[in-house]
């Protein structure tokens, strides 16, 4: 079974985070909502990947985002230079680099907070499965 990944999280600005990780992991909009329910909503992934963010945010009980250092989401980047340039983007899209809670993802990658807290690696490794 092929399964399709949504991470959703809500949000205080649906606009930041849109454009914060819209620019910073070069992602678009892959789908929107207004008023459904009571909550706005943006998707961003990219064409042909197996997962994409869903950012919300309730109108009329708005949730505060509150996320741990461990709530993570990690890129895997094997490729140096392009691994720099994301990190580039990520400071100019108005992320954060951070300390790694888990000193782990400081060996080979860096760590960035955005302005609700929501934390994303990106790892300058390829991903292996790990055994057992």
């Amino acid at each position: 079974m092929i399964a399709h990944l949504r991470i959703a999280r809500p949000v205080s600005d649906l606009r930041r985070a849109r454009t914060m990780y819209g620019d910073g992991l070069g992602m678009e909009v892959v789908g929107s909502f207004e008023g459904h329910d009571g909550f706005d909503g943006v998707m961003l992934g990219r064409a042909g990947a197996g997962y994409h963010f869903e950012f919300t945010a309730c109108r009329h009980h708005p949730v505060r985002p509150s996320p741990t250092p461990e709530d993570l989401v990690v890129f895997y980047l094997p490729d140096a230079e392009a691994w720099k340039a994301a990190c580039g983007r990520m400071l100019v899209a108005g992320f954060r680099e951070v300390e790694s809670f888990n000193p782990y993802w400081g060996v080979r990658g860096r760590t960035f907070e955005d302005a609700d807290g929501y934390r994303t690696v990106l790892q300058n490794a390829a991903w292996e499965k790990a055994n057992g």
